[in-house]
């Protein structure tokens, strides 16, 4: 029954954080559009009340008229509409389930005993939270001292878009050196996650309150707020798709199990910027499929680098002296690393049902599955911390299996 509740409050968190980011991730992208597709006001009436741009627009049976003033209207309405809630709430509700699904049970899922690291690999539970915690923490600080160092007044954006750059490549190395290779993709998409809604947090909603609060005490408002809060907007808008992508990668596992994991998350990271930068100037009247195409180059180059090598691989004794491998020889093997999690009435505490549906306790399962349990296990991804003990040569009975 503890598992069955755990995982109740799973799916309801989950439900929440997804409904949040929907809502936030839309509103984001819609304001980003809106901003790119204004254009000059053409009543004399409104620039002369101080209106930069204008939208006419078209949705739902209805007509839109938006406007955007270059510092601030005369009168602010008392109904003033303000955008923040959903990005806390994205953010609280994705480090509940990290806390829940990963922080609960860190030597099963944070820990990777296949690390080239011997620190990384042979850290305790406890230990690994505080990388985890760290990691999320530093990649937020990093990020934001590149911004204020390299871009204060928002005159080298383009260089600060660089550094951003070679900062999410250092991150995608090392997550995938330090954590297990789901944790390693959900992490690095934390990273970025936090480093979005701080940016609300610490430096949009702020600035925005420090303009409304001149306004009405009559003064004008300090244009670098408005300035800052655009800069870091627009860096949230390319974050987005990066973002959604590597929180949804858990389900798959030939992307976090690959040797060269850091460098597929990387192209689809640059592959998800590209592609969002279309759309950016797309909603600012210039269309440039230039972009699409380097997007799906980059999608293209990371297939390639994941796809399975068509060399055999050498066998181990063991395997060499094996007429067949099938399942006498592969059964033993998942009844004891493999169904304690992935069985229809799993024995493992933290499951109350079987992980992603894969239950294994009928052979004709097991045979469905073979390319994803030899894929898993041949990376060392699974058993998950590797708590069982499975070791080279039994991995090397599942490389080897044919039947």
């Amino acid at each position: 029954m503890h598992a069955y509740f755990l995982d109740f409050a799973n799916l309801l968190l989950r439900w929440l954080h997804v409904i949040a980011a929907v809502a936030w991730i839309g509103e984001s992208i819609y304001f980003v559009m809106l901003d790119n597709g204004l254009r000059k006001p053409k009543a004399a009436e409104d620039r002369e009340k101080g209106v930069f741009g204008e939208m006419w627009a078209v949705h739902g049976g209805g007509f839109y008229h938006n406007q955007k003033y270059a510092t601030a209207p005369e009168k602010l309405p008392e109904d003033l509409h303000w955008s923040f809630w959903k990005a806390y709430t994205t953010w609280l509700t994705g480090f509940g389930l990290f806390v829940l699904l990963y922080m609960s049970n860190p030597s099963f899922y944070l820990v990777n005993p296949q690390s080239d690291w011997a620190w990384a690999a042979n850290m305790s539970g406890w230990q690994a939270n505080v990388v985890a915690l760290l990691f999320l923490l530093g990649g937020w600080v990093v990020y934001n001292e590149l911004c204020k160092r390299i871009s204060p007044n928002m005159t080298r954006d383009g260089i600060l878009s660089v550094a951003v750059a070679v900062m999410m490549v250092v991150v995608s190395y090392l997550s995938t050196h330090i954590f297990s290779g789901r944790a390693a993709f959900l992490l690095t998409g934390a990273v970025m996650a936090t480093a979005m809604s701080a940016n609300v947090f610490f430096w949009i909603i702020p600035g925005q309150r420090r303009m409304v609060k001149a306004m009405k005490a009559g003064d004008e408002p300090n244009p670098i707020d408005g300035k800052r809060g655009k800069q870091r907007s627009v860096h949230n808008t390319y974050f987005t798709l990066p973002v959604v992508l590597l929180m949804v990668s858990n389900h798959y596992s030939f992307i976090y199990s690959q040797e060269l994991a850091w460098l597929m998350m990387v192209l689809l990271i640059f592959a998800g910027a590209v592609i969002r930068q279309y759309f950016v100037l797309m909603h600012a009247g210039s269309k440039q499929p230039g972009y699409l195409v380097a997007g799906a180059v980059l999608i293209l180059a990371t297939i390639w680098v994941g796809a399975p090598s068509a060399e055999p691989e050498e066998e181990s004794e063991a395997v060499a002296s094996m007429d067949a491998t099938g399942k006498d020889e592969i059964m033993p093997l998942v009844e004891t690393h493999c169904i304690q999690c992935h069985a229809q009435e799993p024995t493992h505490p933290g499951f109350s049902a079987p992980p992603a549906g894969y239950a294994f306790d009928e052979w004709e399962n097991v045979l469905s599955h073979k390319d994803t349990i030899q894929q898993v296990v041949g990376s060392g991804y699974m058993p998950l911390g590797n708590t069982t003990g499975m070791t080279d040569e039994e991995r090397n009975v599942i490389a080897a299996w044919e039947e």
